[in-house]
């Protein structure tokens, strides 16, 4: 591949926000693809946690026992109310997993009873589903999902897979980590509900990129982390509880506001460190400042148009390039040839191979015996970071 010929036939890229590259400290020699992995901070969130930490440096003994739990609360509400949820239903926590652990230590699961997941899940939540049954003598149970297959068609496999009086949760993804696919999660949770089957929701992704709200999906438990696509500092996240299941929550580790219910019984753990939590609404207010639905339309077309490029450098027809499923989708999969990256260990090495060689930051997953390389779409992105990476991966690829 001599170069990268844009007038090939691709999406054209969107316009760039002007000044939004500038919001952020990234170093401007590598090519950070990844947002959907560890979000980037804007300098503006960095600067407003700084000087909560400089606060509490200060005087420890002040910041951390006098009026901490309600900021934590007046933060807690602020965010709440981006993702149209109920503040008092809310706790926040350090991310998705952590979340997703406090469900399922609070549920009591049996002998007999069963967790049923899809084959889309986040691996470390699958762990923790794992973990938590081992210790019950619970079981858990996959689903299989293809990879192209319609809404329809996944709320009939989850339909079809859910016993009555033996499953005790189904967890789904509002977007998925490993495969980029949004799930129809509204449906999934009606279908449950008429089960008679408790919902969790992990929406890793969902704040900042999916214009849904919580109250709009329904689900008895969602969980999604802020410090993704709505740029609060990393180990910010919110799980959302239904009414019915509130009092029945426990945090993974008893501290001194426990008698006070939830969601402080959850949020208070002593001696963390709670500023990546009280800066997490000026991240919001930095989203809001360049415009939501801006922000959500640029991203997704940037993605579709990463995805086209470097799916195109590859052969990969594009009737082949999985469709995410919704228009402000900003993650994109991009299949390897086969047999590259199929295992844990080989889709770490290649992404450490692309970080070294092309200055690109990316994801590499291997699901259902086929690689996949993840693609992003932020603000600070621009369509020559796609081009260089489209330019440089078959080479790399031949090379091994």
């Amino acid at each position: 591949m001599a170069g990268y010929d844009r007038r090939m036939t691709v999406p054209q890229p969107p316009e760039p926000i002007p000044g939004a590259r500038l919001l952020f400290s990234l170093d401007p020699s590598v090519s950070h693809l990844n947002h959907g992995a560890y979000g980037a901070v804007p300098i503006v969130v960095q600067r407003a946690q700084q000087r909560l930490r400089d606060e509490m440096e200060s005087n420890p003994q002040r910041f951390l026992a006098q009026g901490l739990v309600e900021r934590i609360t007046h933060a807690r509400r602020h965010l709440a109310a981006f993702l149209g949820a109920d503040p008092e239903g809310t706790a926040l926590v350090g991310n998705v997993t952590t979340g997703a652990a406090v469900v399922l230590q609070s549920l009591g699961l049996r002998p007999g009873d069963e967790v049923v997941t899809t084959d889309h899940g986040y691996a470390a939540v699958a762990m923790s589903v794992a973990r938590e049954c081992r210790r019950t003598g619970a079981v858990t149970r996959t689903l299989s999902v293809p990879l192209a297959a319609t809404d329809e068609e996944v709320v009939e496999i989850v339909r079809a897979g859910l016993r009555p009086g033996r499953t005790k949760l189904l967890i789904i993804d509002q977007l998925t980590s490993p495969t980029a696919r949004l799930f129809p999660a509204a449906a999934l949770v009606a279908v449950a509900r008429e089960r008679g089957v408790p919902v969790l929701v992990d929406a890793a992704h969902a704040p900042g990129m999916l214009p849904a709200t919580v109250a709009s999906v329904g689900a008895d438990f969602w969980v999604g982390n802020l410090h993704k696509w709505a740029y609060a500092p990393r180990g910010t996240a919110a799980l959302v509880v239904a009414e019915p299941w509130r009092e029945r929550i426990q945090p993974l580790v008893v501290s001194w506001e426990q008698d006070a219910g939830f969601p402080a019984r959850v949020e208070w753990q002593a001696t963390l460190d709670y500023t990546g939590w009280l800066a997490a609404p000026v991240g919001v207010f930095t989203l809001r400042s360049l415009g939501v639905e801006r922000v959500r339309a640029h991203n997704a077309a940037l993605a579709a148009y990463a995805q086209r490029v470097v799916g195109d450098a590859l052969a990969v027809a594009p009737e082949r390039l999985p469709e995410p499923g919704g228009p402000t989708v900003a993650m994109r999969l991009v299949p390897l040839p086969p047999g590259v990256a199929t295992t844990v260990d080989a889709a770490r090495d290649l992404r450490a191979a692309i970080a070294d060689r092309l200055a690109a930051e990316v994801s590499i997953a291997g699901w259902n015996g086929r690689g996949y390389l993840r693609l992003c779409g932020q603000v600070y992105n621009t369509p020559e970071e796609y081009e260089r990476l489209a330019l440089g991966l078959p080479t790399l690829l031949a090379r091994g």
